[in-house]
């Protein structure tokens, strides 16, 4: 009992000292340029602590990730940045253009647009875990989205209770409102990453 308490707390402890880190590293970037490379080494660690790897340095590790990867990781976040601002202009347009030709492809686009959003959110996790072109990076993210509907809708799912409760409870989000999405997020993927290895492996 003791033991299992112990673990219990070391683990609320990284969630939260990550989160913080996140935080941190988020401002020394001036928001917009530290939140991808801080993102990125946010997931890099939970990544290796799902695959069993708890005894590295929390904080060397980190600053290691961010600064090996702040230009590349921000080179995503441009396309992000520019992929929300299109998305609110056709949120604009669909708002006040229910009718005619607009009203038509209303469906259409927001299916495309979920389509999109569901292959940003495995973009970090397929950019920790595969070493790959920058381009592959977006076509893996797109494919392995595409084949595993339902890990979708469980990390959806997931990630928004997980928010929901955060949400009731006061002070958490500040503690743990991006490491433990994140670590749903890259648990979900990783699981998914395995079972495309192992259909190759088949093959």
């Amino acid at each position: 009992m003791r033991n299992s308490l112990f673990a219990a707390t070391e683990w609320i402890t990284r969630f939260a000292y990550v989160n913080l880190l996140w935080i941190a590293f988020t401002i020394l970037g001036l928001g917009i340029f530290g939140l991808f490379p801080a993102t990125v080494a946010m997931f890099t660690l939970i990544r290796q602590w799902i695959m069993g790897n708890t005894d590295q340095p929390v904080f060397a590790q980190f600053w290691e990730t961010y600064k090996a990867e702040f230009w590349k990781s921000n080179l995503f976040g441009l396309i992000f940045y520019a992929l929300a601002i299109i998305f609110f202009i056709n949120f604009q347009f669909i708002q006040y253009n229910q009718e005619g030709l607009l009203g038509i492809i209303k469906i259409p686009l927001y299916l495309f647009m979920l389509a999109v959003s569901l292959t940003l959110i495995y973009i970090i996790p397929t950019f920790v875990h595969y070493d790959v072109r920058f381009i592959d990076v977006w076509k893996n993210a797109f494919f392995i989205m595409l084949i595993h509907p339902l890990h979708n809708i469980a990390m959806l799912a997931g990630t928004a209770c997980m928010l929901y409760v955060m949400w009731l409870i006061p002070g958490s989000l500040f503690f743990f409102g991006a490491s433990l999405p994140a670590y749903i997020i890259m648990g979900t993927t990783y699981h998914t990453f395995k079972k495309v290895a192992a259909k190759q492996e088949q093959l």
